[in-house]
């Protein structure tokens, strides 16, 4: 087995068992915050194991993500399954949506009408939340840089962090004032972490699975740049997408001089569009795929093309 190749294989080993340990440690934590959250009655303990229900789907689709990725695609997958991520991502998103309206509603209502609030136990289940955090946060630092998976998994540790001094937060100011409405703020707040990750992960979520235009890509430049190259007389049909994170691909039907297909000079301006793609833009283009045409070529085309 080649060395590089041995390589790979055991950085993707690492990874996967950095990203078992820390749904591990989610998952702990979360069931914890179940029972916290039944056992005081707590507003922001609840919206926290929320937040962590949340994060577990996120790091067990990134631990899918990284066994998948070892996969071969198939003739019946040929991009095997890496649409998978962004599906899970977006009903991640959808329930981060709920949450977070459940949160603003049951958080104002609370605040008017706050319930007893077990402070003592909720200090307890947030100090519990907040080392397994740390735990967490510990074992994936060093492998953040790795890939997105790891980068957005480490993210999403973190934002749990806040979300669990947040209760901690709550359980201290309950415990000295006997304010009880400190733990729909803490909710409030967990809520204000939630809502704009949720929309942004559901609207670039959406956009993969609409097509969209790569965000950072824009195609009129593309457009001109593919012009702008020897020997090319126009371009039409020209898409650009999305499969998964960091797997962009575009299309294109380029005409070109109808010379170019006896003098033997066609195979150059094919490498020379792939590398225009590849190397000219923000979102490097890896996976192109351009279909040269004749000038006349045209002519014989059933439908009209922009």
């Amino acid at each position: 087995m080649p060395a590089d190749h041995d390589h790979g294989q055991t950085v993707h080993a690492t990874n996967r068992k950095r990203l078992t340990i820390a749904l591990s440690i989610t998952a702990t934590i979360l069931v914890a915050e179940v029972i916290g959250a039944i056992a005081t009655n707590s507003l922001a303990l609840l919206v926290d194991a929320a937040h962590m229900l949340t994060d577990a789907a996120g790091l067990a689709t990134a631990l899918i993500a990284a066994h998948l990725a070892t996969r071969p695609t198939s003739a019946r997958r040929t991009w095997g399954f890496a649409r998978a991520e962004v599906l899970a991502a977006t009903g991640q998103a959808a329930v981060l949506l709920g949450v977070g309206l459940f949160v603003l509603i049951e958080g104002i209502q609370r605040l008017f009408e706050p319930p007893e609030i077990a402070s003592t136990g909720l200090l307890v289940f947030g100090i519990i939340g907040l080392v397994g955090n740390i735990a967490s946060i510990t074992v994936l630092a060093a492998g953040r840089k790795s890939n997105f998976n790891l980068r957005a998994a480490f993210l999403e540790v973190v934002n749990d962090a806040l979300g669990s001094l947040a209760v901690i937060a709550a359980a201290i100011t309950i415990a000295v004032t006997g304010w009880a409405g400190a733990d729909a703020v803490a909710g409030l707040l967990i809520g204000v972490l939630i809502m704009p990750r949720a929309f942004k992960l559901l609207r670039e979520t959406l956009n993969v699975l609409l097509e969209s235009t790569p965000a950072g890509l824009d195609l009129d430049d593309v457009r001109a740049h593919i012009l702008a190259l020897d020997r090319v007389v126009a371009v039409h049909d020209l898409h650009a997408s999305q499969i998964s994170s960091g797997l962009p691909v575009l299309t294109a039907h380029v005409t070109i001089e109808s010379r170019c297909f006896t003098d033997g000079t066609a195979p150059a301006i094919l490498d020379a569009l792939q590398k225009c793609v590849a190397d000219h833009f923000a979102v490097s283009i890896e996976h192109s795929t351009f279909q040269l045409e004749p000038v006349d070529h045209q002519e014989h085309e059933h439908v009209p093309h922009a």
